[in-house]
């Protein structure tokens, strides 16, 4: 994809080259490779979505869910009611964990969504979940960046990266024990996402110019995904109907934002969508058999 100036991730990009030219003037790649040995071992990204999905498809579990710390967006300003209760990283992600999430996503972009890089190692250090650092990566120093950090994967966005711009950075994530969830919006972007080793193959549901989402996107594209790819729903999942018509056609995996974090209690609504699957899932609404 082509991005102008205009474009909301033409000016994302535009910004984030700025912030890395500033992130290596004040610490070099060698400094935050040392900063790295003092992190905990990486933990299994892949492998904790891969056994959710597994035990999903057994019947077993209900749904992958990851569950994003997520303060604010371009399109929708402040998410969460921070009138109500402030916005504390690290007891959300907790909520999380206890509530049955099988992983965290925390975006760390600042001037578009309200993050900040040091919201990973409060996480890490309050709960034994994996980390996605959610941001906009493009250079290798960023990768190194989230591992000293502290998270344990990151998102790569096809929408602003090239085939091989792709490849270089997962490479260097794979140098650093960290694994990987592309983000992929349309046919062509789930092309050059299958040049990619990561088994996750994350669909996005909005729609890139009008930010409309619509789970027929998961659907369309989650047919055209290569066997032995795990499909992770991005996006527009708002209820336990989403989940259970993605579930429909063998879609296990989700990233959830937004509907949890409009909620004061963000794992309370993760804990209530869960819930509400798992009857559906066995025939009870309510407390009472269909």
């Amino acid at each position: 994809m082509t991005l102008s100036p205009n474009h909301i991730l033409g000016r994302i990009m535009a910004r984030k080259r700025e912030e890395v030219a500033l992130a290596r003037r004040e610490r070099s790649a060698s400094s935050l490779l040392e900063q790295c040995t003092e992190i905990s071992p990486p933990r299994g990204f892949v492998r904790a979505i891969a056994e959710s999905v597994q035990s999903c498809r057994e019947q077993k579990g209900v749904a992958a869910i990851i569950a994003e710390v997520k303060r604010g967006s371009p399109s929708k300003g402040v998410i969460y009611p921070e009138t109500e209760h402030p916005f504390l990283p690290e007891q959300i992600a907790s909520q999380y964990a206890e509530r049955g999430a099988t992983c965290i996503s925390c975006l760390t972009d600042r001037d578009f969504f309200l993050g900040e890089d040091h919201f990973l190692l409060p996480i890490r250090q309050r709960i034994a979940l994996p980390i996605l650092r959610k941001d906009f990566l493009y250079d290798p120093y960023q990768v190194i960046q989230s591992r000293a950090l502290g998270a344990d994967a990151i998102l790569l966005i096809m929408a602003v990266l090239s085939t091989e711009q792709a490849k270089e950075l997962e490479a260097a994530a794979q140098e650093m024990g960290l694994d990987v969830l592309v983000e992929v919006h349309d046919e062509a972007e789930l092309e050059q996402a299958h040049e990619l080793q990561t088994p996750l193959m994350g669909i996005n549901n909005r729609d890139l110019k009008t930010f409309a989402t619509s789970l027929e996107c998961s659907l369309r594209l989650s047919k055209r995904v290569e066997v032995g790819r795990i499909v992770v729903s991005e996006s527009g999942i708002h209820d336990a109907q989403d989940l259970l018509y993605l579930k429909q056609q063998d879609i296990h995996a989700f990233l959830i934002g937004e509907a949890f974090m409009r909620d004061r209690q963000p794992g309370e609504a993760l804990a209530r969508m869960l819930s509400a699957t798992a009857a559906a899932l066995s025939g009870k609404v309510d407390g009472h058999t269909d």
